[in-house]
């Protein structure tokens, strides 16, 4: 008990201080996290609306696909990409390896399916004849797409919490692609798992810490403006 309350000391001292290497952490981690849930979110949520409403050829198999691919392990999806972006890979001579890059691109392939899967769900349970309606009073596919997305925007802001939560509690493929470099490709996950290792428990709590602040910050703002959007319907 006094071996984590001596971390928890040391956790908040850290916090309170501002430590350079844990602000520095914790920037690269909100950086990667933010740009990889916007390319996971532009690209998922539209996939996710097009296998919900389409009927088509082969969209049973695509939607297995896709709910399969949320469960899809971490590292694999790391190994994967540390095959495709080493010298010897097809995309060797981008030079991502070991770079932030090559981190949102794990994150990316992680999330996108937790997009599209939710988002699919999400606008099949809206009433279909509300996306009848508009189609018939002459609402483009577009206006009809937005129509439908206002009456699932609550959930649909569940969904980009859930991409945002798979990207920043990812550690698999962040500490195979990125290598947790110091001050260029360490995250908060993975920085937590070496400085636990070390021993360095004060460090590792600091940065849970933070980590968990991260999620709880990202939450709440969505729960503010799920709050304005029922207020404003």
């Amino acid at each position: 008990m006094e071996f984590l309350a001596e971390g928890f000391r040391r956790a908040w001292s850290l916090l309170l201080a501002g430590d350079s290497e844990v602000l520095g952490i914790a920037a690269l981690t909100l950086k990667v996290a933010v740009v990889a849930t916007t390319i996971a979110c532009v690209a998922g949520l539209p996939l996710g609306y097009f296998l919900a409403t389409r009927r088509f050829w082969g969209r049973r198999a695509a939607l297995t696909v896709v709910n399969t691919a949320l469960a899809f392990p971490t590292v694999v999806v790391g190994l994967l990409l540390y095959a495709l972006l080493s010298r010897r890979g097809p995309l060797g001579a981008m030079g991502w390896l070991y770079t932030w890059q090559a981190i949102v691109l794990g994150d990316v392939c992680l999330a996108l399916p937790i997009a599209a899967a939710l988002s699919a769900a999400a606008v099949q349970g809206v009433d279909p004849r509300i996306r009848r309606t508009a189609e018939t009073l002459g609402a483009g596919p577009w206006r009809t797409a937005w129509t439908v997305a206002r009456e699932a925007r609550f959930a649909l802001a569940a969904v980009i919490t859930a991409a945002f939560g798979q990207v920043v509690a990812e550690i698999g493929a962040a500490l195979i692609v990125g290598g947790n470099i110091r001050g260029q490709t360490r995250t908060l996950t993975t920085a937590v798992a070496l400085y636990t290792s070390q021993g360095d428990f004060g460090m590792a709590l600091a940065l849970g810490l933070v980590l968990l602040l991260l999620a709880l910050v990202v939450n709440i703002a969505l729960q503010v403006l799920q709050g304005r959007g029922g207020g404003s319907g």
